[in-house]
């Protein structure tokens, strides 16, 4: 994996970190990250030894949103050049959302703004209890425009609205109430749990955890009863005569792991 300015990407076996890496700025997120973090996901989703994903801040916070310095000298731009601002941030949260492999996200410090929006990308989310999450835009003048949508597969409508009209700032026991986060944990918890979910994706299908992800978002799109029944009755008979498949059954016969849990 290639060296870049503001993200770190640590490889360990089957598992990369990739580190949110502007720590002196609590990880605030510019143009330059965002290509970073885009360019980095779409070169893991190719590499087929790497089965997870965890995202991650280096410093004491995760993130504190975007980069407020560089937002007030674009301020002054024109409208196309804030688009094109606008479709980086869509890109990398679009990039990280169908990202074909489990992405864990860990919160700690502050997650502002877009931070929230990285989090809510990510298949699963863990929090420091200490976490403060905000979402901050309406205190300056802007909306959160677009994290919105990936918002919206974790929060319901209203505490969503709650949430965003206010800026209030809520610690990760109340974040997890509003399922924002799907757990709220000591430090050393926090370490243990991560391990342990790393150890059982790694020990499951890989082509099961990627059609899981796929059937998700597809029935998420409102299919009607017909095409509900054709997409799963293909995925099913797709996978029972996959190669997976039939390792994993005879596997699991044979009283043995199967071939792509050789992680241990």
């Amino acid at each position: 994996m290639k060296d870049y300015h503001t993200i770190q990407v640590d490889i360990d076996k089957y598992t990369a970190t990739v580190w949110l890496n502007r720590p002196d700025l609590q990880n605030a997120v510019n143009n330059e990250m965002l290509q970073e973090l885009t360019e980095s996901f779409q070169l893991l989703n190719n590499d087929n030894t790497i089965r997870v994903i965890i995202l991650r801040g280096k410093g004491k916070s995760f993130s504190a949103g975007a980069d407020l310095k560089n937002m007030l000298t674009k301020n002054k731009s024109g409208f196309n050049e804030n688009l094109q601002d606008g479709k980086l941030w869509t890109q990398c949260l679009s990039q990280i959302y169908y990202f074909s492999k489990p992405v864990i996200a860990v919160a700690t410090g502050n997650v502002f703004g877009g931070g929230n929006g990285l989090l809510a990308a990510a298949d699963i989310v863990l929090a420091e209890k200490d976490t403060v999450f905000s979402f901050s835009e309406v205190k300056i003048g802007l909306a959160p425009s677009t994290i919105l949508p990936y918002m919206l597969t974790r929060l319901n409508e209203h505490k969503a609205k709650l949430l965003m009209f206010t800026g209030k700032r809520i610690k990760a026991i109340e974040a997890l109430q509003y399922n924002l986060v799907d757990f709220a944990l000591g430090q050393h918890e926090m370490e243990q749990t991560l391990e342990s979910l790393i150890n059982d994706i790694i020990s499951a299908s890989p082509n099961g955890i990627k059609e899981i992800k796929c059937l998700i978002r597809e029935l998420k799109k409102g299919l009607n009863h017909d095409q509900m029944n054709d997409l799963t009755a293909n995925s099913i008979g797709r996978l029972k005569i996959s190669k997976e498949a039939f390792e994993g059954i005879s596997a699991f016969l044979e009283k043995r792991k199967p071939a792509w849990n050789n992680s241990k």
